[in-house]
């Protein structure tokens, strides 16, 4: 199939004048999916121009479905609460199932169906910027978009549904199991390779809005970018860099784009290496929560990511040494080049896609550098004593009979104390007692908590 270059101007939906009836022009078989050329995206109009074009017709060969809102609302049962899936920036998200009972020819699966808000934070330049990557772009590690709705002011995105949510969700929910380093990694590697595909596409793709939250997991921890409506056609020919206005989430966001609003595939790369780094802490790129120097974690973390002898400092607690010392040098080192303050010393994508790949069968999951710092204000270490050991992880079952041994020895000390003597009074005036319970770490801050998701 032939396809011509279009003008922005001439192809955003006629759904800006009433509804989109796909019945009134019907679609054209394309029998390969590969013989669709993407268009660059020159310009987007807003809704309100004159226009002879239609966003099926110009993206004819795409596959996508145009659901009309009465089928969506039967999918997901008028948008009920008992299928709401989350929210973000977009709006709210519903979980649906289609098949070809709702339409003829179409495959029986779970579906995600993404609301735009009205009075959200994005638009329909979002909306259709989406429509129109997801539509063209088709890769394992990106989401698949099965279609979109747009009625009026009506604006729909309908996704294959991801199991597993987010990456934010699984990392962070407040007392959901902790990933795995093998996850981890395996996480890691396949958000890399989606980026890799965008990068070194014929017509380059800068993501721009690269988190934690826009990395959706299906039933086997396999990573896929979700979210396009900040991305933007990368720069081509002599072109460095492409001039945008200053947008995506505060945390992520390459320094020298705040600075300049200069986009490159290396403020991708920043992105990426500060959520490697949340797969090694555990810790969100920015918690208020925390004491103000580990506020943002690439400024508290960047430190010990050059001194390999310290890190220990930053490994996720939640991990319990369950991961490999090789591996975690690796990814700690490879965190630390794409945090370059300077873009030209970051590693392309595809280079961390190949130093990435061999961390996935690495097997020293228990033998490293063994350290251990007893914390105080604000996580400083007060004492530590470093040693190249074998790294004890005890059993569960183990350290949860410790504990109650311990809880019970303490309940019972505390039961004699309360039936003293009067006369006997504690010898150890209050400043010392304080002292004492800061070497034991009962007034210790850190301890792992985060928002809820």
């Amino acid at each position: 199939m032939t396809v011509m270059k279009i003008i922005w101007r001439s192809i955003v939906p006629t759904c800006s004048k009433g509804v989109v009836k796909p019945e009134a022009k019907p679609k054209k078989e394309v029998s390969k999916q590969s013989s669709f050329n993407r268009f660059a995206m020159l310009e987007l109009s807003y809704p309100g121009s004159m226009l002879s074009e239609d966003l099926s017709i110009s993206l004819a060969g795409s596959n996508l479905q145009i659901f009309t809102l009465g089928e969506l609302k039967v999918i997901t049962q008028s948008f009920s609460s008992s299928n709401f899936l989350g929210e973000g920036g977009f709006g709210p998200v519903h979980k649906g199932f289609i098949d070809d009972k709702l339409r003829p020819g179409l495959k029986d699966q779970s579906v995600a169906v993404k609301l735009l808000d009205l009075e959200g934070l994005q638009g329909h330049r979002e909306w259709l910027t989406e429509v129109v990557f997801l539509g063209q772009l088709r890769h394992p590690h990106l989401v698949r978009l099965i279609g979109y709705c747009c009625e009026e002011e009506h604006r729909l995105l309908v996704y294959e549904y991801m199991p597993r949510g987010s990456l934010e969700n699984q990392l962070f929910r407040r007392y959901s199991v902790s990933l795995p380093w093998v996850t981890r990694m395996k996480i890691a590697l396949g958000a890399a390779k989606g980026l890799a595909y965008l990068h070194e596409a014929e017509k380059p793709v800068i993501y721009r809005d690269f988190k934690a939250s826009n990395i959706l997991l299906d039933s086997d921890y396999n990573a896929k970018l979700s979210d396009f409506g900040l991305a933007k056609d990368g720069p081509e020919g002599d072109e460095t860099h492409v001039s945008t206005r200053v947008m995506g989430t505060h945390g992520y966001a390459a320094p020298e784009y705040i600075m300049t609003g200069h986009l490159t595939a290396m403020s991708d790369v920043y992105s990426f290496g500060v959520v490697l780094l949340e797969l090694l802490t555990g810790r969100r790129s920015v918690d208020k929560n925390r004491c103000p120097r580990e506020h943002n974690l690439v400024e508290w973390a960047r430190p010990m990511l050059k001194d390999p002898s310290k890190l220990g400092r930053i490994m996720d607690p939640r991990l319990e040494c369950q991961y490999s010392e090789t591996g975690a040098l690796k990814a700690s080192a490879l965190a630390c080049q794409c945090l370059s303050r300077r873009p030209k010393r970051r590693p392309k994508i595809s280079d961390v896609v190949k130093t990435l790949e061999p961390l996935q069968d690495n097997e020293d999951n228990l033998v490293g550098t063994f350290v251990y710092t007893v914390p105080t204000q604000c996580g400083s270490p007060k004492e530590e004593y470093k040693g190249t050991v074998t790294k004890h992880c005890e059993p569960k079952e183990v350290k949860k009979e410790k504990q109650n041994y311990h809880e019970n020895h303490r309940l019972h000390n505390r039961h004699h104390r309360h039936h003293r003597s009067p006369r006997m009074s504690p010898i150890h005036p209050e400043n010392d007692t304080v002292r004492r319970n800061h070497r034991n770490g009962l007034n210790s801050p850190l301890r792992y908590e985060v928002r809820g998701a």
